[in-house]
């Protein structure tokens, strides 16, 4: 009988490996293969001079520790990941708990809420362009009628970053709230119900019920964020080219010139593995660190 129980069991855990296989195929020749395929290309200089590349062991690295681009673009990326993620967080959870009432016409603000998102980066980053834009945008204009002289935003070092951020912000903050709206009607009602009866104030209910309720999407929306944030490259092109003096320049951006401008690709390989690093760290702290906080139940 034992060995009958352990033939099916088996049987059942071979059809199961067989079910995982596909995407196991698929993780291996998109993840795995490129991971170390990067690993492997970081260890030698290949430059468009070269005929054949060479052997480098830990040049790429020690080279890149004394390139002063390279920790000015990190310093770009870090910033604009602290400065958008929470912001972007902060927005979409104001949003959700605003349009998760019930009152007439709250379909349409959900859905203009939600609108930037559908945007491609490109558009959004073409609409912002002509807000930023001297003289005739549409930010100047309002500076010049309240009697304010007109800035190039994307042009002035001080202003680039931060404008790019403004726009980012504005982009993400209603794919985000999509996911409070979900965390929030899941919260039982009875809960507010038995608070408003204990005549607890909005305050109250907010940091005792709702804000501990959302933190399972709390952290689901902080890792998908900050991850989005180490990845967004769409908008410099339009916006700035990584400029003023590579004033807005990110991480991957920096990347893309370094591989196809410059042709060192494995100053490239080294600079993704950094990224694929950095990436790493901030999700194993919001896994390991951040979930042993949060109550699922």
């Amino acid at each position: 009988m034992r060995d009958l129980l352990r033939s099916r069991q088996t049987q059942t855990n071979i059809y199961g490996y067989l079910l995982l296989l596909p995407s196991l195929i698929f993780l291996v020749l998109f993840t795995f293969y490129p991971l170390a395929r990067t690993m492997y290309n970081s260890l030698f200089y290949n430059k468009i001079s070269l005929p054949n590349p060479e052997f480098a062991g830990l040049g790429n690295f020690r080279s890149l520790w004394d390139n002063e681009v390279f920790w000015k673009v990190m310093r770009n990326t870090f910033i604009f990941v602290a400065g958008t993620v929470p912001i972007s967080i902060a927005i979409a959870l104001m949003m959700a708990l605003f349009v998760n009432k019930a009152f007439r016409g709250s379909g349409i603000l959900r859905t203009l809420f939600f609108y930037p998102t559908v945007l491609p980066t490109i558009a959004a980053a073409n609409i912002w362009l002509f807000i930023y834009t001297p003289n005739y945008g549409l930010l100047n204009m309002v500076l010049e009628k309240i009697g304010l002289s007109s800035f190039n935003w994307l042009g002035d070092p001080s202003t680039a970053l931060l404008s790019t951020m403004i726009m980012m912000i504005w982009k993400e903050a209603g794919y985000l709230m999509v996911f409070y709206l979900a965390g929030l009607q899941n919260i039982p009602k009875d809960m507010y119900e038995a608070a408003e009866v204990d005549g607890g104030k909005p305050s109250y209910v907010f940091f005792k019920i709702t804000f501990p309720l959302l933190m399972p999407s709390t952290l689901f929306i902080l890792i998908i964020s900050t991850t989005h944030g180490f990845r967004m490259v769409d908008h410099l092109p339009i916006m700035t080219g990584g400029g003023p003096n590579n004033a807005s320049n990110l991480l991957l951006y920096y990347i893309y010139e370094t591989a196809f401008s410059s042709w060192n690709t494995g100053l490239a390989a080294a600079l993704t593995l950094i990224l694929a690093v950095i990436l790493l760290l901030f999700a194993s702290f919001q896994f390991f660190g951040l979930d042993k906080k949060i109550h699922y139940n």
